[in-house]
């Protein structure tokens, strides 16, 4: 099984927050994961793919699972106890897409998650979990681990498609791309990188 995640931002993942308890208990409301539609990695989930995983989650979590997710996104799919700041209460399927009902924990990370949430920022969410992936991008034995929070979707892969596709036409913007994911773990290398980058999206707007 390979480790598969796709990152949603706010706005794309129509994501709601809530608060109950008289303002003590926070949750994020929206899609998490989409079905029948080639995503920004390339890869479809088939909606029934999608619809069984939710329901096997759900099934998880009556028998008393508390799937927990993170702040950004690990490159495993263990759970890191000093990184959780939600908990998925439950999931749903509305037309072709996996909704859930997210709570935000009172933990470090949730506060920090919490802290951004009430001063609006808007951040995205991450799915992540385990399937095979075939030669055409469609995704089989799906399997939900949890959904993650992100600041905002990752480059190069969730770039919106125009830019990354302008991107990898723009001259140096293909090499900038590639040098990016071999220099994964050099911050300096990595900053150079960024300044790149955005050199060159600002020579496409």
């Amino acid at each position: 099984m390979n480790l598969l995640s796709e990152n949603l931002s706010f706005d794309k993942a129509k994501m709601v927050v809530e608060s109950a308890n008289e303002g003590k208990d926070l949750y994020m409301k929206g899609i998490c994961i989409q079905g029948g539609v080639r995503n920004a990695n390339q890869r479809v989930y088939p909606v029934n793919e999608i619809s069984r995983a939710v329901t096997t989650l759900n099934e998880q979590i009556a028998e008393g699972y508390s799937p927990l997710g993170e702040v950004d996104h690990p490159e495993g799919l263990n759970i890191n106890l000093d990184r959780v700041c939600l908990m998925i209460q439950s999931m749903w399927m509305d037309g072709p897409n996996g909704y859930g009902k997210l709570k935000v924990l009172p933990t470090p990370m949730g506060q920090l998650v919490k802290t951004m949430l009430e001063a609006g920022v808007k951040l995205g969410v991450s799915s992540r979990g385990s399937g095979e992936v075939d030669a055409q991008g469609n995704v089989n034995g799906f399997e939900i681990i949890t959904v993650d929070v992100v600041a905002q979707p990752s480059a190069p892969g969730a770039y919106p498609t125009p830019i990354y596709e302008q991107m990898m036409n723009e001259r140096g913007g293909y090499k900038a791309i590639l040098t990016s994911k071999e220099v994964q773990g050099d911050k300096q290398a990595q900053k150079y990188i960024a300044e790149s980058l955005l050199n060159i999206i600002s020579r496409l707007q």
